[in-house]
């Protein structure tokens, strides 16, 4: 905290700053939960496959096999190596997106104004903020003017609250909703009052989303049944006079085969990497759970200034009406306009007053007398003038708004509204001017503006940019609407929406928007892609009522006013560049380029990390049901086990680099942007994806099972059995591998080498195999026997065979299923 002896201080110097950051620590209002080494350790051993090999092991001891325990031991150290690579990996991904999402607030150090690490602010320092702002440390407002802070995020009171320079203090994490000041910095981190709260917030854990409550759902369904039949198992060995001990180990040897302890790991990593794939491209997911909501949007509500547009307004045509110059229309604008303008349109006109003799240099010498912001409810912006005896009062805003002010007379109104129509159709922004000079009156609002005189326009343009046509027509192509919604002129909405080439059957504006009733609304939806002169707040119900529609939307927004829509939409899009604090910290995802393109590059991209996730989950359905057949078949069968626990940590090794890596590196060879959302009642699995990984899985158990009957039968030994029966299942879960990357199109019609990781592994896993059978050590502790080259040869065609035997018929299958969808 600093002292009252502070509060008028100068601001720091840099060294200064260093010393009080040295001395407060990092200015971290919600502490980062740490995962310590003997948490993740504990993690570990707890891990399912871990607690079962570490079970394997005391049984092998118990048996008096010491080499057999030696190895299910050792084995714990490559399944370790694998895990801590994994999760190291995907904790990687995570601290990329923290850095590219940290907060930054301006500062006054020394002589200059900068943009800093919000961690680096440190009592005593002076904190420049305007609207839109979050607080980002406690302090003290020394100057400002018109200030209005929301407090809901620490209070809970919805209301506004004013504050006084001098007198009032301002908390972290409330948000400056107008005017603009200075702060002086009186306390950080967890000695402000939302940092309190934020150590105790560190301390919650997030609610599992709807994926996860499945996933959780399936392990715990899958658990409960492999319980039930390692039970059965061990009851078959003890029916078949084996010991206990060997009856213990056909049952570990099922649990393992069983549990798909895999998916909770795979679903983290995946959406992990994804959202860092999404921050370079520009999209920044704040929220890690909307990944998987990005994939099912099928509508993308946008505004049109700054995302389609480039957002830089240029002052293109001013239009003087009768009895007024140019000259006096750019007068009146530029008086009507802010001192220092923080909104874009403001700045052109300022700008462009500067650079034609507007009296910008005269006007930053004198305050105005009074003052009028632009509000929803006025869509105008009023400035009253000290001139002469009286004073003179300047007005600019939305062209009806400006008209309504006005005493012009039928004839004067109808040329105004045709030129305002001309340059609306032109795709310009249309700023109507009004202005007179009179006595000083009651210095009310409605006084002032009662009965001004019409001055003219000033229309802007701002041109759409080069990337986005090509964008909505992705859209349309994969069955997304886009819904363009501006505050501008419905004409101007419309020639843009023309220039993108967003064809609509109508559009609406906010007036006919708060006619209609919420039914009306969502019928009009089906058709309405325009929607004009919209105030942020009726951005939420456009978002409730597509809703209703049964919608999933993605909502974009840069005010602080936006932030409700944003809440409400199902993913909140924020502008990085030009959005506020406030917008930015209730999105889902934020735009670093503030680009459309990019929000349909994300969607993409959610639909791609949802797709290799359903090729993964599909992967692992196909992986452990010849496991499990294997390991309850032979029990029933009363031979000699097929699988062994040292089997099993063999296959561990190939599955988790496999599910983990390849699928999630898959760009699978298929336009995702070809295809309809999948909507948000679809689940992670569809009845296809069970059905076909569940077929191949029992043909290749049914095959390995085969063979390794048959060389028990033929007289080869037990060794050599398993060894011919271990190969037709390896190679066929190598091919499983190339089949699950596509649910359409066979697996020869895709390239192996579009994706760089699936050769590697699949040659590692072939080398795998190879060492398992010919490295006489390995052969030793794995219970094989070498097979001669003929027999592998025959155990890898039948691998082949019972799993690529589906390929011709993928593209008969995915037509019916079109087809029924369709129906």
């Amino acid at each position: 905290m600093i002292s009252g002896d502070e509060r008028m201080a100068q601001p720091l110097s840099d060294e200064e700053a260093a010393r009080r950051l040295a001395r407060y620590g990092p200015n971290i209002l919600v502490p980062e939960r740490r995962t310590l080494g003997v948490v993740w350790l504990l993690r570990f051993f707890t891990d399912p496959m871990v607690a079962l090999l570490i079970v394997a092991g005391g049984t092998y001891v118990a048996l008096g096999d010491r080499f057999d325990a030696a190895v299910a031991f050792v084995a714990l150290l490559p399944i370790f190596l694998i895990t801590a690579v994994l999760e190291r990996r995907s904790e990687r991904a995570l601290e990329a997106l923290k850095r590219v999402a940290l907060p930054t607030a301006r500062v006054r150090r020394g002589l200059h104004d900068r943009i800093v690490d919000a961690r680096e602010i440190v009592p005593g320092d002076v904190m420049l903020v305007q609207e839109g702002d979050v607080f980002v440390a406690d302090g003290v407002l020394v100057s400002g003017d018109a200030l209005i802070v929301d407090e809901s995020a620490l209070t809970g009171e919805s209301h506004p609250v004013v504050k006084e320079p001098g007198k009032d203090d301002v908390s972290a994490g409330t948000a400056l909703r107008s005017g603009r000041g200075e702060v002086l910095v009186s306390a950080t981190g967890a000695a402000t009052r939302y940092g309190r709260i934020g150590t105790l917030m560190a301390q919650m854990h997030p609610a599992p989303t709807p994926i996860e409550r499945v996933i959780r759902r399936i392990v715990y369904q899958i658990g409960a049944g492999v319980l039930v039949l390692c039970l059965g198992v061990v009851a078959l060995e003890r029916s078949h006079a084996h010991a206990w001990p060997a009856a213990l180990i056909a049952g570990v040897s099922l649990a393992m085969a069983a549990f798909p302890e895999e998916l909770p790991t795979v679903y983290t990593l995946y959406l992990a990497l994804g959202a860092w794939r999404l921050a370079r491209e520009r999209a920044l997911v704040r929220r890690l759970a909307s990944v998987e909501t990005l994939g099912s949007a099928n509508v993308i509500c946008v505004d049109k200034t700054g995302t389609l547009t480039y957002g830089r307004l240029e002052v293109a045509e001013i239009f003087a009406m009768p009895g007024a110059s140019e000259a006096e229309v750019l007068d009146a604008a530029v008086r009507a306009c802010e001192r220092d303008p923080f909104d874009p349109l403001d700045q052109a006109i300022v700008r462009y007053a500067r650079a034609h003799g507007g009296p910008v240099e005269e006007l930053a010498r004198v305050r105005p007398r009074r003052s009028y912001a632009f509000d929803a409810m006025h869509r105008r912006a009023t400035k009253v003038w000290p001139d002469g005896d009286g004073v003179r009062i300047v007005s600019k805003g939305a062209p009806e708004a400006i008209l309504s002010l006005s005493a012009a007379d039928d004839a004067a109104r109808e040329r105004f509204a045709r030129e305002v129509a001309r340059c609306a159709n032109d795709g310009m922004r249309v700023i109507g001017i009004a202005r007179a000079v009179r006595a000083e009156g009651d210095g009310t609002r409605a006084n002032d503006e009662a009965r001004l005189d019409l001055c003219g326009f000033i229309a802007l343009s701002d041109p759409v940019r080069e990337d986005v046509p090509a964008a909505i027509a992705a859209c349309e192509r994969a069955r997304i609407v886009v819904i363009m919604i501006t505050g501008d002129h419905p004409a101007t909405a419309e020639a843009t929406a023309r220039a993108l080439g967003l064809r609509s059957s109508q559009s609406i504006t906010g007036e006919a928007l708060d006619a209609m009733s919420d039914t009306d609304l969502a019928r009009a939806l089906a058709t309405a892609r325009i929607f004009a002169r919209i105030a942020p707040e009726q951005k939420l119900r456009i978002v409730k009522a597509l809703h209703v529609r049964g919608d999933v939307v993605a909502m974009t927004g840069d005010g602080t006013n936006d932030a409700l829509a944003l809440r409400e939409a199902d993913i909140g899009v924020a502008m990085g560049e030009r959005g506020t604090e406030v917008a930015r910290a209730a999105a889902d995802l934020v735009l670093l380029d503030d680009d459309f393109a990019t929000i349909v590059g994300a969607i993409a991209g959610g639909r791609r990390i949802f797709r290799n996730l359903r090729r993964a989950f599909r992967y692992l359905n196909a992986f452990h049901l010849p496991l499990i057949v294997a390991a309850v078949a032979t029990p029933a069968l009363g031979v000699p086990l097929f699988l062994l626990p040292v089997h099993m940590v063999c296959l561990e090794l190939i599955v988790h680099p496999t599910s983990a890596l390849v699928y999630e590196n898959d760009d699978g060879g298929e336009d995702v942007m070809a295809q309809a959302p999948r909507g948000n009642a679809a689940g992670l699995l569809r009845r296809g994806d069970w059905l076909r990984p569940m077929l191949l899985g029992t043909t290749l158990a049914l095959a390995s099972l085969a063979i390794y009957l048959w060389a028990l039968r033929a007289g080869d030994g037990e060794a050599l059995a398993r060894g011919i029966g271990l190969a037709t299942l390896l190679v066929g879960e190598m091919a499983i591998v190339v089949a699950e990357r596509s649910s359409s199109a066979p697996c020869w019609r895709r390239s192996l080498t579009d994706n760089p990781r699936l050769i590697p592994i699949l040659a590692a896993t072939l080398a795998l195999v190879l060492a398992i059978l010919y490295v006489p050590i390995l052969a030793d502790a794995f219970r094989v026997a070498p097979p001669s080259l003929a027999q592998f040869a025959a155990a890898a065609a039948l691998g082949l065979a019972s799993t690529l035997w589906f390929e011709p018929f993928k593209p008969i299958v995915a037509r019916a299923g079109a087809q029924r969808n369709r129906s």
